[in-house]
C-alpha cells in the first residue's frame, strides 16, 4: 500500500477565511494582488469562487453566469473574486471567452488549496492524447466571507458538474443579510456529546 498526499482538511463554516495573497489578471502585465477573502470594491462580504482553469468549458460557463447577477450582489454588499491555479497567460487566454468584469485571481498553489480543504485533481489525458492542462488543480468550490472574515457558506465539489445554483445563492445571502441568520454547520460533537 502506497501512501498518498491527499486534501484531507475540512474547512469549516464560522472558520476565520485564511488569508491568501494572489495576483489578480485586469487584461495587462501589471501584477496587481490582493488578499481573496477581504472586500475590496463594494460592500462588506466577499464571494470567493474557485473553478478550475481555462481548460474547463463548464467553469466558463459558470463564472459567465454569475457575471449576470453580479448588481444584485453588489446591491446586497457583497464584492465577488474568481480564483484558479491557472498562470496569467492561461488567464490572458480565458479572458478571451469570458464577459465578466469582477476580478479573475491566479497562481493558487497546492498549499493555498489543502489551507482552503479543495479536492485537487491531476491533469487528464484527453481522447486526442493532450492533456487537459499542464499543472495540477483544484476542483470547484464556493465560499461567502461575512463582514467578521468568517465563513458563512461554504460548497466544496469533487467535479466540475456539482455547483451551487447562483440563484439560490443570491437570496440566501439576502435572506441571511436581512434576518441576522446564523451561520449553520457549526455543531460540535467533541463539546456538544451527550
Amino acid at each position: 500500500m502506497n501512501p498518498k498526499l491527499t486534501s484531507s482538511f475540512k474547512f469549516n463554516p464560522g472558520d476565520e477565511f485564511p488569508k491568501i495573497r494572489l495576483p489578480i489578471f485586469n487584461g495587462y502585465m501589471i501584477r496587481n494582488t490582493a488578499d481573496i477573502g477581504t472586500p475590496q470594491k463594494v460592500g462588506d462580504w466577499k464571494m470567493v469562487i474557485i473553478y478550475r482553469g481555462e481548460h474547463c468549458p463548464l467553469c466558463t460557463n459558470y463564472l459567465n453566469e454569475i457575471e449576470k447577477y453580479k448588481d444584485d450582489f453588489i446591491k446586497l454588499g457583497v464584492d465577488i473574486i474568481a480564483v484558479s491555479a491557472d498562470n496569467m497567460m492561461q488567464v490572458h487566454e480565458h479572458s478571451k471567452k469570458l464577459s465578466v468584469t469582477y476580478p479573475i485571481a491566479h497562481g493558487m498553489k497546492v498549499g493555498h488549496m489543502m489551507r482552503l480543504g479543495l479536492y485537487i485533481s491531476m491533469p487528464r489525458v484527453k481522447p486526442d492524447g493532450m492533456n487537459e492542462t499542464d499543472h495540477v488543480f483544484s476542483e470547484p468550490a464556493l465560499f461567502v466571507v461575512n463582514a467578521e472574515g468568517r465563513v458563512q457558506i461554504v460548497e466544496v465539489s469533487n467535479a466540475p458538474f456539482a455547483r451551487p445554483d447562483i440563484r439560490a445563492i443570491l437570496s440566501g445571502i439576502k435572506f441571511i443579510r436581512e434576518n441576522n441568520y446564523p451561520i449553520r454547520g457549526t455543531y460540535n460533537v467533541r463539546l456538544n456529546y451527550e
